[in-house]
């Protein structure tokens, strides 16, 4: 046998999308969660969102901002707010052009402000959200060092905050396409919880900008069961094709009705 045939033939069998893998991973963070808010650029936190909604039994709300069936907010921006600041939201998600060790996000752009090369769409609402939101997922797909830098060129929302500034919300996890990270408030620093399935402690390591704790034994990030996967790909697929139509059609391959014309 050839050492391709061999290599071949050792490969393991992968029976799910990355964006599956990544959408269990997040909705176990959200696990006791009561209401749950998303933003409308966000199909994979959007999808984990939803499947969590389904393992819970319908007890968890959810709020999907551009949703037309996952959402009961007429004014989205200035609900969500208010919503969040009478702490009627427990978990929340956000990105960022760069992440830090201290999980400080900019949205803003690249370079010294104001005079950035790269410039964002800009804040929004990241500062306040991160502040009064008790569960704030950090998500971000790409894992590179370009995104997870030492230490990020603008604060658009800081991840910590001195001891006598009333911060009731704030970082709890970071999820990546190569990992799983914790976040330590009181240490101010990401702890490595499980390495995605077919990556590495070396390549999480190389592509990462900042120091992180890493546990004595690194645990591989349990992948989806098949029946896990059947909910995903049946009732949470047409479900979050209403909110993100050209990711439930990418990755599920499903797409709205089309309404016909008038």
């Amino acid at each position: 046998m050839s050492a391709g045939s061999a290599l071949q033939r050792n490969k393991p069998i992968v029976d799910y999308a990355p964006e599956e893998l990544l959408i269990v991973t997040v909705a176990r963070l959200l696990e006791g969660i009561r209401h749950v808010a998303v933003g409308t650029a966000s199909p994979i936190p959007g999808s984990a969102a939803l499947l969590a909604q389904a393992l819970a039994g319908g007890d968890m709300r959810v709020s999907i901002l551009g949703s037309r069936e996952s959402q009961v907010w007429s004014d989205t921006g200035v609900e969500l707010f208010d919503c969040a600041g009478q702490g009627r939201i427990d978990a929340f998600f956000l990105g960022g052009g760069q992440i830090d060790g201290q999980a400080n996000i900019n949205l803003v752009g690249v370079g010294d402000y104001p005079h950035q090369k790269v410039r964002w769409a800009g804040s929004f609402g990241s500062a306040y959200l991160y502040f009064v939101v008790p569960r704030v997922i950090l998500f971000r797909e790409e894992h590179t060092r370009r995104v997870f830098v030492p230490k990020v060129d603008f604060i658009s929302a800081p991840g910590t905050s001195a001891p006598n500034v009333y911060r009731p919300g704030g970082p709890w996890a970071l999820v990546t396409g190569l990992c799983l990270f914790g976040f330590d408030r009181d240490k101010r620093r990401f702890r490595l919880e499980s390495v995605h399935p077919g990556h590495t402690l070396e390549e999480v390591r190389d592509n990462t900008g900042f120091d992180f704790d890493i546990p004595d034994r690194v645990a591989e990030t349990p992948a989806p069961a098949p029946g896990t996967l059947a909910l995903i790909r049946d009732r949470v697929a047409v479900e979050v094709a209403d909110a993100y139509p050209h990711f439930a059609k990418r990755v599920f391959g499903i797409g709205r009705e089309t309404e016909a014309a008038i």
